[in-house]
């Protein structure tokens, strides 16, 4: 972590950080900013990656919750390590390749993640072309605000 007066960064010190150049993480003052999150390990592996066709997209989009669940996850680690909680986030943005797959899932993982049947965060659900990497099929980016 990083700090600087009023700013503070976190990272998981995965490959991609430093070959893109970015933070996972940045908090300033009492917003906390997360980066697109992913399903991997500390070290860097994909969970739950998705099978790939002869054309190296996805084949199908049954591993969307546990990529899901593992994406917030990771995100859990970020605002803990800047003083949050899942409780302080404000605004979440899913990208997805598949929608429906996507909705579906999110139905059963985010009441489990917020702790409320209806989550009290702002949420995008936006489908996309493609993603960081080939097996992965969701990307989350998240804002929390927390208290001075």
């Amino acid at each position: 972590m990083m700090s600087s007066s009023n700013r503070k960064t976190a990272s998981f010190g995965v490959p991609w950080e430093k070959a893109y150049g970015y933070v996972q993480a940045v908090r300033l003052n009492n917003t906390i900013y997360v980066s697109g999150q992913l399903s991997h390990t500390p070290r860097g592996e994909l969970v739950a990656p998705a099978a790939l066709g002869a054309d190296g997209k996805p084949a199908d989009f049954s591993t969307m919750e546990a990529q899901m669940k593992r994406t917030y996850e990771n995100a859990e680690v970020l605002l803990a390590e800047l003083g949050a909680t899942m409780a302080d986030v404000v605004e979440e943005t899913l990208f997805v390749l598949d929608v429906p797959s996507a909705f579906a899932a999110s139905s059963k993982v985010r009441p489990l993640v917020y702790k409320q049947a209806v989550p009290q965060v702002a949420s995008n659900l936006i489908g996309v072309s493609a993603l960081a990497f080939p097996e992965q099929l969701i990307e989350i980016a998240f804002r929390a605000e927390v208290e001075g």
